[in-house]
């Protein structure tokens, strides 16, 4: 089994470092909130005390970061440490820039893998995989975290994922503005609710309103941000208004998607 170095342990990296262990690879963690790993370090993990320790003998490096600047940093903290013929598994929405960046390491392998779903999802192993690059090598280290579709070339798991995750987020948004608008004819809003959810935005409805699932706001900001920056999107530049204004960082998007339903002023 290979040795996996697993760098990011939020609400999405935790669960997915877990899946690994439980499939028997052995595991070396990190995080940059170091208490993070002691629930792994119980299960049979290793905590690495930088990111360079973690990777120095990996054969597989897994990063799960908030953003590209994270991902720049920890790159920059493990230049020198990894060995050649290691791959590294980027399965973060950073775009795809920066995984393209992670290209210039010698002898390394990349593959840009982000996932679609929510912390559920993540624990369960049923997270969709969008694989960029040669995936033939990782496709079974990447197995028990769900189901891996192709997507092309090196960088293209990354585009995909922000292409979806800008829809769904601005979505979201264009859900809670129907809601108001109904609130201020005066209709029902289970009523509306329900034809909402009967429609063609059917799923965006439901992730409205989730429960017991988790994606930060704040991370929402940076995804549109990332949107935004590669190409004009009027839209879904008034969707990242709307989340800049109502998010509070820490908090599910469904909680934007009520306050821009009933406090936006």
């Amino acid at each position: 089994m290979e040795h996996i170095a697993f760098l990011g342990l939020g609400h999405m990296g935790a669960p997915m470092a877990r899946r690994l262990l439980a499939a028997g690879h052995p595991l070396t963690v990190w995080n940059r909130t170091a208490e993070k790993t002691a629930p792994l370090v119980a299960d049979g993990a290793v905590a690495a005390t930088s990111p360079a320790d973690a990777v120095r003998d990996a054969d597989v490096v897994i990063t799960m970061l908030a953003g590209p600047q994270a991902l720049d940093a920890v790159a920059e903290a493990v230049t020198g440490a990894l060995r050649p013929g290691t791959c590294w598994i980027d399965m973060s929405t950073v775009g795809p820039d920066a995984v393209r960046r992670l290209d210039r390491f010698t002898g390394v392998s990349v593959v840009d893998a982000p996932v679609m779903g929510s912390t559920d999802k993540a624990g369960a192993g049923t997270l969709g995989i969008l694989a960029g690059g040669d995936t033939a090598r990782v496709e079974h280290v990447l197995a028990p975290l769900g189901t891996v579709t192709r997507t092309g070339p090196l960088g293209s798991g990354a585009a995909l994922k922000l292409v979806l995750n800008a829809s769904v987020i601005s979505g979201i948004a264009v859900v809670a503005e129907a809601l108001r608008l109904a609130d201020a004819l005066g209709l029902d809003g289970e009523t509306t609710r329900t034809a909402l959810a009967n429609g063609p935005l059917a799923g965006v409805v439901a992730r409205a309103f989730a429960e017991d699932v988790h994606f930060d706001t704040a991370l929402a900001v940076k995804d549109l941000s990332l949107a935004v920056d590669t190409v004009e999107l009027p839209t879904t530049e008034a969707a990242l208004r709307l989340y800049r204004k109502i998010a509070e960082p820490g908090e599910d998007i469904s909680r934007a998607a009520a306050r821009i339903r009933t406090t936006l002023s």
